[in-house]
């Protein structure tokens, strides 16, 4: 997989992925990234590459065509590398927000090209020119992009092929298959009072899954219970569940 982003602040998002896990699988090759300075591809010798905004509205907006010479140098570069157009995204707050299916979908693409928006946005004309769709990782907004392409890249690239153990890291996580995490416990056994459940030291294989499912079950009620709305519940999971709400209410 390829990946590059287009950014005011390439130095800030080479911090981050040269670092831990991500920046691991980057030097192995698992993954290419590219941080774009915009400025690069401005017009003027001053590389300014914001305006004031055709509106009665402050602040400073991105003008259009640094952010498309950028895209056009990288565009050419990527698809005779990877064969394949990149895949746009915009990180803003307007787009759909970012899910661990939306990070599964996009871990399937040879080639992704991020633009990171900041000041009061983007002229509307270049995200309607090259963007594929736009990408939001909460309803609040922040200064730039550079931290949601970051929060992006993480969730993608931990599902590659070889950057963690195995695939069993994220698939038992949380979202992953619908459900929330089930709690996880270390050494010592005992801690504050407090014991690791019985079930996790009987080396029983078939009972330890069932308590995990039970768990993820009783999470999700808990913390999320719209998601259970769409997970495909068993009748043994609707009894469980069913239990667990009588004990509740008593």
């Amino acid at each position: 997989m390829r990946i590059d982003i287009a950014t005011l602040f390439p130095e800030m998002c080479e911090a981050y992925l040269s670092q831990s896990i991500v920046g691991r699988a980057r030097a192995k090759g698992i993954f290419s990234l590219f941080c774009h300075q915009i400025r690069d591809y401005a017009l003027d010798k001053h590389r300014r590459v914001d305006d004031t905004p055709y509106s009665e509205r402050q602040g400073m907006l991105m003008q259009a065509e640094p952010i498309y010479r950028c895209y056009q140098a990288v565009e050419k570069i990527s698809s005779e590398q990877t064969g394949v157009k990149p895949h746009v995204i915009y990180m803003s707050p307007k787009g759909k927000t970012l899910t661990q299916q939306k990070c599964r979908e996009l871990s399937g693409l040879s080639s992704i090209f991020i633009l990171c928006g900041h000041y009061e946005g983007v002229d509307e004309r270049v995200l309607e020119k090259i963007v594929d769709e736009e990408i939001s990782i909460g309803d609040y907004v922040l200064t730039g992009g550079e931290l949601p392409a970051l929060v992006l890249i993480d969730g993608v690239v931990r599902m590659l092929d070889g950057v963690l153990a195995s695939a069993d890291c994220y698939q038992e996580e949380s979202h992953y298959s619908g459900l929330l995490e089930f709690p996880q416990y270390t050494r010592p056994e005992v801690w504050e009072g407090m014991a690791v459940p019985s079930v996790l030291l009987s080396g029983h294989h078939a009972n330890i899954e069932k308590w995990r499912h039970e768990k993820s079950l009783e999470e999700t009620l808990k913390k999320r219970p719209e998601l259970l709305e769409q997970y495909p519940l068993t009748e043994e999971d609707i009894r469980f569940l069913k239990q667990l709400k009588e004990s509740d209410s008593k």
